[in-house]
């Protein structure tokens, strides 16, 4: 069976048998298929598609490339996702420790950027001292930890996969449905896990641009699992659906978010947010609807909610009691810090909210000055420190009192350097303080929260 023949079958619009698919995949693992041949190959898959039954079995020949993950070790549900990836996609990042804090084990292998979309992997990498690599022990008892482990595509895994996934970033075959979903659907048999969630996104900064595609390629994944004997269930949301799932009546504020969780076949009402914020009710939403369908209980729901923390920076309460609330958030563009100021005053709507504010960058504040100014106007009082440079050299005339200009009239307004910042909070008058900014503004928190703790 030559390598050239079925490279012309597919040209010519030929359907591969399953002995002929091993032989193209297979022999590219071993290096029998060279790269230049492989592409050519894809670039006809490109051009000429593939039939569902072919694709189902290209899917299955590429999932058996490599060891079949046992995650047996790992006692309960264990759940995987995948997103088919778009610019500043962060699904991953936001659901699953939600799902995990609602007691649903995440056992996830995530993949790096293809094409013009950035990977999760890539993203996690970025940040100093992180370890994607994990050995199979490490996995598994990180998962049984904290519920929660991603890790980057092993080695062993669909081996096919990985390789054929590199030669596709550079062969322009990014964008064919049969080798996304053969490639997606491969990964999730070959990992293990028991419920596999697919997240297919649509628009300009996805692989698929227009709804029509991503509804094929969601149809293929479904088809290449049900021939892979896997049962797949389908729950379609439309915006009115999702809204009447969560009853919010008048439960904001005072610092807490109660939401009632209705679905088909329950209903758990007095959810406590643990990151109380607006936009975290989507991404309840999400997470519990998830961990229903996955057999958690309501119980286990509720205390996953309210027990969630989230992470350092983002909306980040260093202390709440009766007297002073002060938290951190790393905002640092102009709707950023409309959404965190917008859901301080619906958290406490008759309390004074104090900010400081540690502009970034000075090309950033002299391009968004003015909308810097209209977001912390919302506040009852700025203080401004000076800009912080990150990489930049100092530009001419940009200050922070561009911003201090531009606020609003009667607004309690004042400008220090943040080595002061301590020493003007010591005469403050503080109910609800946020620090606000992606500088080193997070290095005096821990002094500010002694301050106000002393009082």
């Amino acid at each position: 069976m030559r390598i050239y023949d079925l490279i012309a079958k597919k040209r010519d619009g030929g359907t591969h048998t399953r002995e002929e698919l091993e032989a193209i995949v297979n022999g590219f693992v071993s290096g029998e298929v060279a790269d230049y041949q492989m592409a050519a190959w894809m670039m006809a898959v490109y051009l000429r598609g593939m039939t569902n039954e072919e694709t189902a079995e290209l899917t299955d020949v590429m999932a058996h490339s490599g060891v079949m993950v046992d995650l047996s070790p790992i006692p309960g549900i264990k759940v995987d996702k995948h997103s088919t990836g778009g610019v500043g996609d962060k699904t991953t990042l936001v659901i699953a420790p939600v799902v995990a804090a609602c007691g649903v084990k995440i056992a996830k292998m995530s993949g790096r950027g293809l094409g013009h979309t950035g990977g999760t992997i890539d993203k996690m990498e970025s940040v100093p001292g992180t370890r994607t690599a994990l050995s199979q022990e490490e996995f598994f008892a990180q998962v049984n930890k904290i519920g929660l482990s991603v890790i980057g595509q092993s080695e062993g895994i669909a081996v096919a996969d990985k390789k054929m996934y590199a030669l596709r970033d550079v062969t322009a075959t990014v964008s064919c449905i049969p080798l996304i979903a053969s490639s997606i659907v491969s990964k999730k048999l070959a990992s293990g896990a028991g419920a596999i969630v697919l997240d297919v996104k649509t628009g300009s900064g996805a692989l698929m641009h227009t709804l029509e595609d991503s509804i094929a390629l969601a149809k293929a994944m479904v088809d290449i699992g049900a021939q892979a004997g896997k049962k797949l269930r389908i729950d379609n949301a439309d915006a009115e659906n999702v809204e009447s799932a969560v009853e919010m009546l008048d439960r904001i504020g005072n610092g807490e978010i109660f939401i009632d969780f209705v679905a088909p076949d329950t209903r758990i009402n007095d959810i406590q947010l643990g990151i109380p914020v607006s936009i975290n009710i989507e991404n309840g939403v999400a997470a519990m609807a998830l961990a229903h369908l996955n057999g958690v209980t309501d119980e286990e729901i509720k205390k996953g909610m309210a027990s969630f923390r989230g992470v350092d920076r983002r909306f980040d309460f260093k202390l709440k009691n009766d007297r002073i609330v002060f938290l951190s958030d790393y905002a640092h563009h102009p709707s950023e810090i409309k959404q965190s100021v917008l859901s301080m005053r619906e958290l406490y709507k008759d309390k004074k909210i104090t900010a400081i504010f540690q502009p970034h960058l000075y090309t950033r504040t002299r391009d968004f000055y003015q909308d810097f100014a209209d977001s912390l106007s919302l506040l009852d009082e700025v203080i401004l420190v000076d800009i912080y440079p990150a990489r930049e050299a100092p530009i001419p005339g940009i200050t922070s009192k561009l911003i201090y200009d531009n606020l609003r009239p009667g607004i309690e307004k004042s400008m220090c350097k943040k080595e002061d910042i301590l020493n003007i909070l010591k005469d403050k008058n503080i109910e609800v303080l946020i620090t606000l900014g992606a500088g080193d503004i997070d290095n005096y928190v821990p002094e500010i929260c002694k301050i106000l703790e002393n009082r």
